[in-house]
């Protein structure tokens, strides 16, 4: 029965640890992180747009595509 005590009990220490870590993660000291973090999250959608199925599926061939009709 110990055993179970002991267990749980370092069970509910790394749980309240980990939420803990997480909680301080998202803090910044300075606005360089954030901004870093915009323009990541900008390049990703432009990204999603420029390669969805439907741009690369739709669009007319270039010069370096082979194309046969």
């Amino acid at each position: 029965m110990i055993e179970l005590g002991v267990m749980f009990g370092l069970m509910g220490v790394t749980a309240v640890t980990l939420i803990i870590k997480l909680l301080r993660r998202n803090r910044t000291e300075n606005v360089d992180g954030l901004l870093i973090e915009q323009a990541s999250r900008v390049h990703a959608r432009n990204d999603r747009v420029t390669y969805s199925s439907s741009a690369v599926h739709n669009s007319t061939p270039t010069v370096r595509d082979y194309y046969r009709p």
